[in-house]
């Protein structure tokens, strides 16, 4: 009886060490040589990119991190930011991005905007123009916590009916969820 207690505790303890590291095997990159005519040789790395490897250099969670969408509010300003899926919450590049638009807001009193909201082409579309308000007033209210008047900040959302980028995957919906500042004026 206790053999069998024994036993079965150490299959399962083999079989929890072998999940345990199949979970963490990481690729590794391939090195190749390469020999030339005076016999020196030198390590040549082949690196394929790995769609999901991109993917993480343009995405933190779900939300867009990259900015080849990013266009310019003025000079050195970026005119968007990003939201994770059916969030408002603005993230920590977010609100240095918004920080940068109120500065310049403050610089220059006579420009209105507007803050438009966007979603992803998921969900309905009368929830994802609702999604899309939501993101445009968070970004208003953070601009209006940074000086800049309520009076000069319209807002408007366009849902899922503008996306930036038309694909259907998890890349082209980060770069969708986003908040745009528009000068009015």
């Amino acid at each position: 009886m206790n053999l069998s207690k024994i036993l079965k505790n150490a299959f399962l303890v083999v079989i929890f060490g072998l999940i345990v590291t199949a979970c963490a095997t990481k690729k590794s990159v391939k090195t190749t040589t390469e020999s030339s005519t005076t016999s020196t040789t030198k390590a040549v790395e082949t690196q394929k990119a790995d769609p999901i490897e991109k993917l993480d250099a343009l995405m933190q969670g779900d939300v867009y991190i990259g900015s080849d969408t990013v266009g310019e509010l003025a000079s050195g300003v970026p005119d968007r930011v990003f939201f994770a899926t059916n969030e408002t919450i603005l993230t920590t590049a977010s609100r240095e991005t918004l920080r940068k638009q109120a500065a310049w807001l403050r610089q220059n009193p006579d420009v209105t905007v507007v803050v438009e909201g966007h979603a992803d082409e998921r969900g309905t579309r009368e929830y994802n123009l609702a999604l899309g308000e939501r993101r445009a007033n968070a970004a208003k209210d953070y601009l209006m916590t940074y000086g800049v008047s309520s009076d000069r900040i319209k807002v408007l959302s366009y849902g899922k009916e503008r996306p930036v980028d038309s694909g259907s995957n998890p890349l082209s919906w980060s770069k969708n969820r986003r908040s745009v500042t528009v000068k009015a004026n």
